[in-house]
């Protein structure tokens, strides 16, 4: 970094400066929740002979049975069940849901629309297949307000009009330019649902969520609660899978879901278990430097005059970090860059094309060790206006760091 020109070097600089007692907040989170995991391997005797796994239909899989325990634990849960059979984040929420609602039930957003692989498991686009719409479940949702926060008087109306089966709370942003909804506010929300609508389900999308701050929804009366192992939870080593927290008969319905009746505790682990296990211990140092990268990145392009969320400053509920463009061109390049300073897959160049459960191009950034892996450092976005990048992960600070500046430097520097 040293043969960068002068300007952005003495950007960099004052950023260091800048951020250096946001980050030492984050070192404190990071050996807290350490301190949280590490007591539940302790607690649960976790051995060496847990890392094994099984095969064939993996019955009597101690392992599997014990890393549900440590994640109930950690999650403050009455049960948990994680699992290599989960193929992504919205397959793991998806299998939440399904197997908590039933024919003529109404599943109700808090936190507005859901982000847009959601609407097509839901079936909220034209293919109705598979969908909760397909099975007879009713959608709703609450608008938010021009504040991008819950309207509570209009959630009140739409919760009690439609008596939902569960009220699902997304944490993270999607693709959209709100604000991460933190704890704290999730707490709120959970309280107002337990109030005005007492029999619903309440579903957090844990997504990018985990260790990001020192407390979880599931301590503050989440009754279920789901997410991806190669996101925060698999610390960058688990290669597949997801996990679902909650009460152990909603957590039950959800095993049904995945496998079926006279079956739930079965599956095979194979070679997964040692990656999950110690993924699982790495997490809170993982996203803790995560999150410094993130926060490194919203110090230095506010300096350079654009838009971000959060600040760097602002407290944090997740791994990602929002940069506007306002600019296609600038966009693009911009992800193309994020690509070239990646450690696998530096020579790709990324081009913005229709995804599956998506409505615009996505163009994405990801040279990760696992495919599609988040928690590791990767950049992408719809293309569409205001061209906003979605930015998050990385293993390491100093690999965040790094690429960010070369990023910056190639995009808005390279013709000074």
């Amino acid at each position: 970094m040293n043969n960068l020109p002068e300007k952005l070097q003495k950007i960099v600089k004052a950023v260091d400066q800048q951020i250096a007692p946001k980050l030492a907040e984050i070192e404190d989170q990071i050996v807290y929740n350490q301190a949280k995991v590490l007591k539940a391997f302790q607690d649960n005797d976790v051995a060496e002979a847990d890392l094994n796994g099984a095969t064939g239909y993996g019955d009597d899989d101690i392992g599997r049975d014990k890393l549900d325990k440590v994640y109930a634990q950690v999650f403050q849960t009455e049960d948990a069940l994680v699992r290599p059979q989960f193929v992504s984040g919205t397959h793991t929420l998806f299998t939440a849901l399904n197997g908590n609602l039933k024919y003529g039930d109404t599943l109700t957003y808090l936190t507005g629309m859901p982000y847009d692989t959601l609407q097509k498991v839901i079936g909220l686009t034209d293919d109705k297949r598979g969908t909760l719409a397909e099975r007879g479940i009713k959608f709703s949702y609450v608008p938010l307000n021009d504040q991008n926060l819950i309207d509570y008087d209009e959630a009140e109306k739409i919760l009690k009009r439609d008596q939902p089966k569960i009220v699902a709370i997304q944490r993270s942003r999607g693709y959209s330019t709100r604000k991460t909804f933190t704890v704290d506010q999730i707490k709120e929300m959970i309280a107002f649902v337990k109030k005005v609508s007492p029999n619903s389900i309440v579903f957090i999308d844990n997504c990018y969520g985990e260790f990001s701050e020192k407390h979880e929804p599931t301590e503050y009366g989440a009754d279920l609660m789901a997410g991806s192992l190669i996101k925060n939870a698999g610390g960058g080593l688990a290669k597949t899978g997801g996990y679902i927290v909650g009460k152990k008969e909603l957590v039950e319905n959800a095993k049904l879901a995945l496998t079926v009746p006279g079956c739930t505790d079965e599956g095979a682990t194979i070679g997964n278990l040692h990656d999950f296990y110690e993924g699982f211990f790495l997490s809170p140092n993982v996203t803790g430097m995560a999150e410094k990268g993130m926060i490194f990145a919203a110090a230095l392009f506010a300096k350079m005059g654009l838009n971000v969320t959060p600040a760097w400053d602002e407290k944090r509920s997740d791994i990602i970090e929002t940069i506007i463009f306002n600019d296609p061109d600038k966009m693009i390049k911009f992800v193309q860059e994020v690509q070239k300073n990646s450690p696998i897959d530096s020579f790709v160049t990324p081009e913005a094309v229709h995804m599956e459960g998506y409505e615009d191009k996505i163009i994405m950034a990801a040279g990760n060790f696992v495919s599609g892996s988040t928690i590791e450092f990767s950049a992408d976005g719809p293309v569409r206006p205001p061209y906003a990048v979605y930015m998050q992960g990385g293993l390491t600070y100093a690999h965040d760091k790094v690429a960010i500046v070369n990023a910056v430097c190639d995009t808005f520097f390279n013709n000074d």
